[in-house]
């Protein structure tokens, strides 16, 4: 079991039916009461509690302490996807597989807003590591507000190994770099693409990148040479989207 919580993600949670045990609501608190009567209707058992013990709750030992916003709600423990999922989803909708591919991402706010910008721009899933790679936890579900109750996420042992499979399934693979050959404007992004974003630090591991089959970059014109990973994504997202708005 583990605890969410915020406003939007709890919300989410109980909208996308994931399985929630308790909700724990902030008393006189006007938007958990909103929750706690949408919980109530699902029949989900709520609880009343001050803020302070509520914000206790979501907090480990040596953290600042985390503003629950009033609510918090135990729910099962995030249940990955395989690989296969994320494509059988992209069947299901008669649309072309548009996966995300992380190599050790370690920020779960970074991830987190991944997952948010992934679902909101459609992408149907995203890959990320068992070991050395931010996981699935509170703090990635507040980030992204929700999103985790729609997006499915595969946890792989081998970045490498997974971007070859999809290959064998017909994907074309994009490394985003800052190096990378062309522009993402210049870019044609049609038909089934894998992007691959690499690590906060030190990018893409070498490895992965030989086994992508294009690598693109971002054009900068400002003094920063680089962008944040997950804004970087966002922008590539988008990009991808765009493009295939364009040809339908």
């Amino acid at each position: 079991m583990s605890l969410i919580y915020g406003v939007n993600p709890v919300t989410e949670a109980i909208v996308s039916g994931k399985t929630i045990n308790k909700i724990y609501i902030q008393k006189g608190n006007k938007e958990a009461s909103i929750i706690a009567k949408k919980a109530r209707e699902n029949r989900i058992v709520v609880v009343e509690a001050e803020k302070s013990k509520l914000d206790r709750m979501i907090t480990n030992e040596n953290e600042t302490i985390k503003n629950s916003q009033g609510v918090v709600a135990s729910v099962t423990d995030y249940n990955y996807y395989d690989i296969d999922d994320i494509l059988n989803l992209a069947q299901e909708r008669n649309e072309t597989p548009f996966v995300v591919i992380l190599d050790k991402i370690e920020d779960p706010h970074n991830l987190g807003a991944i997952i948010r910008s992934a679902e909101c721009l459609g992408a149907h899933g995203i890959i990320i590591q068992k070991r050395n790679a931010a996981q699935v936890t509170d703090v990635v579900e507040k980030v992204a507000a929700g999103a985790c109750n729609y997006m499915r996420v595969a946890r792989v042992t081998n970045i490498t190994e997974s971007i070859k499979y999809l290959k064998e399934k017909g994907l074309w693979i994009y490394g985003l770099d800052m190096e990378g050959a062309s522009e993402i404007y210049n870019t044609d992004f049609s038909g089934p693409i894998g992007l691959v974003v690499g690590n906060e630090g030190s990018g893409i591991s070498d490895l992965v990148l030989k086994n992508c089959d294009f690598v693109v970059k971002i054009p900068m014109t400002g003094n920063i040479e680089s962008l944040n990973a997950s804004v970087s994504t966002a922008i590539c997202m988008y990009e991808v989207v765009r493009q295939k708005n364009m040809k339908k």
